[in-house]
This record gives structure tokens, C-alpha cells and sequence, in this order.
């Protein structure tokens, strides 16, 4: 285990479905089922289910039931249960609990982990590449009944979130953006002036890759809506596809078979887009000036 460790930086929430799914691993490895493990800590199996796949926090006592069942060695339960104890921290985002859906707390924390973001956005710019303003006006347009201080937390939240771009950890960002997300005049025109020179700062950033998908190329296998897809460096975490349900939910995909659908999706409009609007920096300034008339 101690060879694919997790870094220091990496969220509660991956930490948890790391060692979820090293506890698997170590009962299967050991032919045990999940009733032998549900019969240890005196629980029903599903909740054995739901703490190998990371969905509840892990109580020390049941993980030291369980290294001992699986004939774990002293130095690997010593560096497990340390683990545990990170794993069942807060993460930073835990200060905006108030402004974050309970079905979104698992995004930002994947977000804070991930080695690779791919990122589809049919309708706005991305909320990692927002300007204040921007974040402020689409925020306040879905929560119209908000009040402000309600409104304002939710943009700080957001742009804490932007400061991942910055960090030593930061993930090689890759978005493709549909044309309308620029055309739609979120604020008025210089607003959207501040947006598009935000835009154009971003493509000098090296870890950073944006395209645009101009509504010239019709249709195309993305439109089903906004996607995210997540890769991380831990090799016990597979690749992860976050999609938006409604208003008020979202689906998070961790199946080989449909993040492959998804990474291929992403693959093909990224070169739709490429091959549409080859020089995004000469896009964007041309749009600008249509916003400056």
C-alpha cells in the first residue's frame, strides 16, 4: 500500500473512496464476502457496501475491526488508521456548507484532487474561469430568491475554487465551450468585456486549454448537456464523469463504459472545435470588439 499512497493534498472525500476501495481489496484478497465483514461490526451489509465505496465517513473502531479480520500487518493498520483520521476531516470547503448542495460537496472535493479536469459547458463560462462579476450575475440569476449575504458566500466559494489554477497541485484544465455560453450577455456588454479578457489571460496560462464551439457545427454528440470529467494520479481511483440533473441533483459516473463514452465525447468536440475555430485569441478579440459597440 504504501507505494500508492495518497498525497497530503488530497481531499477527505477521495481520501475516502481510496481507502473504501483498499478495504475491499483486502477482504476479497482474504476470500471473504461482504456478510463475513458485516458480521464483525454487527451491521448489515449494506452498510459495509457503502463504506468500501467511500459514501460514509469511516469510524475508527470498524476499520480496526476489519484490519484485524483481513490479517493486515501492525506498520500497514498504523498507516491505515492515520489515514482514516484524515480521511474523516473536514475538507476547506467545509466553511461554505451553507452555500454548497449537499450533491455538489463531492464535485468540489474531486475537483481538489484531480490531475486532469475536461470539462464541457454548453450554456455559461466555466466556473473556474468566471470573473467576479460574471460569478455574481449567473449565481444571482439561479437563486433569484437568495438573499445577499447568501449570494455573495456563494461567489467567495467560487472564486476559492479558482484558486486551485494557481496552486502547485493544480490540474491541467481542458475546456470546450459552445459558442452560445460567449453570445449570451450574462450582466450586460461590459461585463462581458471584463469575461472575454479573462478568457483571453487564460490562454497564455500553461496548464489551462480552452476551445470554443462555434454553433456553426450543429449538432454534435455533447449537446446532452454540461459534463465533468475527473482523472487523478491515485492508481486505486478510476477515472470519474460528473453530470448535472435538473435544477437540484447530479449523477456521478465512475463505470468504464460510460467514462469512456464521456472521454471520447470530450475528444471529438475538442477537435470539432479546433478545426472550426482554430485561433481562439483571434475569436475572442473580435467578439470583444462586438461587445464594445
Amino acid at each position: 500500500m504504501s507505494g500508492a499512497l495518497p498525497s497530503g493534498q488530497t481531499a477527505p472525500t477521495v481520501l475516502r473512496i481510496v481507502l473504501g476501495k483498499r478495504l475491499r481489496e483486502l477482504r476479497e484478497g482474504r476470500g471473504l464476502g461482504l456478510s463475513d465483514a458485516a458480521r464483525v461490526l454487527d451491521v448489515n451489509q449494506l452498510t459495509v457496501r457503502r463504506l468500501e465505496s467511500g459514501q460514509v465517513g469511516f469510524k475508527l473502531p470498524y476499520v480496526r475491526a476489519l484490519l484485524e479480520l483481513y490479517d493486515v500487518s501492525p506498520a500497514e493498520t498504523r498507516e491505515f488508521t492515520e489515514l482514516t483520521g484524515r480521511a474523516n476531516e473536514p475538507g476547506w470547503w467545509h466553511t461554505f456548507r451553507d452555500a454548497l448542495p449537499e450533491w455538489f460537496r463531492a464535485y468540489v472535493s474531486l475537483e481538489t484532487s484531480a490531475s486532469v479536469l475536461r470539462v464541457y459547458e454548453p450554456h455559461y463560462v466555466t466556473g473556474l474561469l468566471q470573473t467576479p462579476d460574471y460569478a455574481r450575475s449567473v449565481i444571482g440569476a439561479g437563486f433569484p430568491e437568495a438573499p445577499g449575504d447568501a449570494l455573495e458566500q456563494r461567489v467567495e466559494l467560487r472564486l476559492r475554487r479558482q484558486k486551485l489554477m494557481d496552486s502547485p497541485n493544480a490540474p491541467a484544465l481542458w475546456v470546450v465551450m459552445e459558442e452560445a455560453a460567449l453570445l449570451r450577455a450574462v450582466g450586460g456588454r461590459r461585463l462581458m468585456r471584463g469575461q472575454i479578457d479573462r478568457l483571453l489571460d487564460v490562454l497564455d496560462h500553461p496548464g489551462i486549454a480552452l476551445r470554443i464551439l462555434p454553433l456553426s457545427a450543429g449538432a454534435h454528440s455533447g449537446t446532452s448537456g454540461h459534463f465533468t470529467y475527473f482523472r487523478f494520479e491515485e492508481r486505486e481511483l478510476q477515472d470519474i464523469v460528473y453530470t448535472e440533473v435538473g435544477l437540484t441533483s447530479a449523477l456521478y459516473y465512475d463505470q468504464h463504459s460510460d467514462v469512456v463514452t464521456h472521454l471520447e465525447t470530450h475528444n471529438r468536440m475538442s477537435q470539432l472545435a479546433t478545426a472550426r475555430i482554430p485561433d481562439a485569441r483571434a475569436y475572442l478579440t473580435d467578439l470583444r470588439k462586438e461587445y464594445g459597440k
